[in-house]
C-alpha cells in the first residue's frame, strides 16, 4: 500500500523544510510513504526548499487559488500517483507529524473512511485565539446536531482519507475545503472519526486563510449553508416551513377561540394577516424542500457517474504508471 502525505503551501519557505523532514517514512501497513507538496502560487523559495528537503512530488499552481483549490489538486495528484491513503498536514509546523500513524491506523483497519484531527479534545490547542476557538466549537455543535452526527472539529486541515473517500468527494469551493469535505462525507454515509492532537498556535504566525475574522466567518458560513442545503434539503427547507405553518395555525386557533367567545374580529385583524403570510411562506418552503430533494436525487446520479468515471480514470493511470 502507498501513503501520500500532502503539504499544501503558500510562501512557506521558512517552515516547510522542517515539516517535510519530520514526516515519518516508515509506517506500519505501508510499503511506501511519499511526501507531496502542492505549491499554491508561492513567490518565495517554497518549491526549491521542498525539493531540497526530500519532497517526492511537487505540484505548482501558476497563481494563488486558495486552500480549497490546493486541496482538490492534492487529491487529484495523489490519485494519479496511486495513493491508497492520503494524509493532509499544514506546512507551518503547528501539527505534530508524529501523530500521522494514529490516523492511518484507523483507515487501514477499516474503522474510518476519513480521520480528522480534533483541537478541542483532551489535548486542547495552545494559544488559539478565543474567537476562533468559540466559533469553531459553535459551528461544530450546530452542524453536528443538524446532521445528527457528532462533530468534534469542523475546520481542522490535518486529516487522513482512504482512496474511496478521495474518489467520492466532490469539491466546489476555492476558499476552503475543511467544512465542505466533512459535511459531504457524512452526507454520503462515509465514516468520519476524530483524533485529539496537540496543536500550538505560534504568536508570530499569520494565517494564510484568515485575513479578516469577519470575512472568514462570512465565507465559512456561506460554504456551510450551501453544503448543508445540498446534503439535507428536506430538513433545511422543510423544518423552517413546518415551524412557520405551526405558528400560523396557532394564531388561527387562538383567533377562533377568541371569536367564538366574544364574536369580535377587530383585535386580531393584524394577526390574521400575519398568519396568512406565515402560512404562505411555510407552504413555499415545503415546495422548495420537494424541489431541492429532487435536485439532490439528480445530483446523486451525476455524482455516481463522476465516481465511476474517476475510478476508471485513475485505475487506468495506475496501470500506465506501473
Amino acid at each position: 500500500m502507498r501513503l501520500i502525505v500532502n503539504i499544501p503551501a503558500f510562501n512557506e519557505e521558512k517552515t516547510i523544510g522542517e515539516v517535510i523532514k519530520k514526516i515519518p517514512r516508515h509506517i506500519n501497513g505501508f510499503s511506501e510513504v511519499k511526501v507531496q507538496v502542492v505549491d499554491d502560487g508561492s513567490s518565495d523559495k517554497t518549491v526549491e526548499v521542498s525539493r531540497a528537503s526530500g519532497a517526492d512530488i511537487v505540484v505548482s499552481h501558476v497563481r494563488n487559488q486558495g486552500v480549497g483549490a490546493a486541496f482538490r489538486t492534492a487529491v487529484e495528484s495523489a490519485l494519479e500517483h496511486k495513493a491508497d491513503v492520503f494524509v493532509n498536514i499544514d506546512a507551518d509546523g503547528q501539527f505534530p507529524a508524529a501523530d500521522i500513524p494514529k490516523f492511518t491506523e484507523l483507515i487501514i483497519s477499516g474503522k474510518a473512511d476519513m480521520v480528522v484531527a480534533s483541537r478541542f479534545g483532551i489535548k486542547s490547542a495552545k494559544n488559539m485565539p478565543w474567537i476562533k476557538n468559540f466559533l469553531n466549537r459553535f459551528a461544530a455543535n450546530i452542524i453536528g446536531k443538524f446532521l445528527r452526527y457528532k462533530i468534534d472539529d469542523l475546520t481542522c486541515g490535518f486529516r487522513a482519507l482512504n482512496r474511496e473517500t478521495m474518489l467520492r468527494l466532490n469539491l466546489t469551493y476555492r476558499f476552503t475545503y475543511t467544512q465542505e469535505t466533512i459535511i459531504d462525507a457524512i452526507s454520503k454515509n462515509l465514516i468520519v472519526k476524530w483524533i485529539p492532537v496537540e496543536v500550538t498556535y505560534f504568536d508570530d504566525r499569520k494565517s494564510k486563510v484568515v485575513k479578516s475574522i469577519g470575512k472568514f466567518v462570512f465565507q465559512s458560513f456561506m460554504i456551510i449553508l450551501r453544503t448543508v442545503r445540498d446534503a439535507r434539503p428536506l430538513i433545511f427547507f422543510g423544518v423552517p416551513g413546518a415551524i412557520l405553518a405551526v405558528i400560523a395555525l396557532s394564531i388561527d386557533i387562538t383567533f377562533l377561540i377568541y371569536y367564538f367567545s366574544h364574536f369580535k374580529v377587530s383585535p386580531f385583524r393584524t394577526w390574521l394577516a400575519l398568519s396568512g403570510i406565515l402560512l404562505l411562506v411555510g407552504i413555499q418552503l415545503f415546495v422548495f424542500a420537494l424541489i431541492a430533494d429532487m435536485i439532490k436525487s439528480s445530483r446523486k446520479l451525476t455524482e455516481d457517474q463522476m465516481y465511476f468515471a474517476k475510478k476508471e480514470k485513475y485505475k487506468n493511470s495506475r496501470i500506465k504508471s506501473e
